[in-house]
């Protein structure tokens, strides 16, 4: 049996830490820094920066202390359930998107979500085969683009399937029981 969320979780009580990339200046002492979009935390240039392809860790005695106090403070970020219910909103109303909605302020598990090749993600994510209610659209919409958006959630009853289009077109929901674990 899958455990569901617990009483009292809400979008404000799933916020977590904001997460930064790695990364060390080059030339400079040894040392990770909290990567942003376009250099550190603690203001050094990305021009300065090797990437690491792994998550700034706080506790690392390597770590930066400006780096360091300056993730400590930043604001806390959505849960996944909390971003991907904003994008659904916007979905075209229906029972499944009503109903997926309501389970993610419920705290349903996000159990995939990622964004690639169409054709890929078709096969080895989609599992079309799998749902009652909206294949037939989420199957044209695998159709239409080169790259997509896909995100699997489930609860109690249902698997839910969130086609998110590449062009930031409105997702598409569709769902089917949820298989016995």
């Amino acid at each position: 049996m899958i455990q569901g969320p617990e009483e009292d979780w809400s979008f404000a009580t799933a916020r977590q830490p904001a997460r930064f990339g790695a990364g060390e200046r080059r030339g400079g002492p040894a040392g990770e820094h909290a990567m942003t979009d376009s250099g550190t935390l603690c203001g050094i240039p990305e021009s300065h920066i090797t990437r690491y392809r792994h998550l700034f860790v706080s506790q690392d005695p390597q770590a930066c202390p400006r780096c360091r106090q300056k993730a400590a403070a930043a604001p806390l970020q959505p849960s996944a359930q909390e971003r991907l219910h904003h994008l659904v909103r916007t979905a075209v109303a229906g029972s499944a998107r009503d109903d997926l909605l309501a389970a993610l302020e419920k705290g349903a598990r996000v159990a995939l979500w990622l964004r690639g090749p169409t054709a890929t993600l078709a096969q080895h994510y989609a599992q079309l085969g799998t749902l009652t209610e909206g294949a037939e659209h989420a199957g044209t919409a695998f159709d239409a683009a080169p790259t997509i958006g896909l995100a699997r959630v489930q609860d109690d009853s249902w698997t839910y399937l969130v086609v998110l289009p590449e062009d930031e077109g409105r997702p598409l929901v569709a769902r089917g029981p949820r298989s016995p674990a």
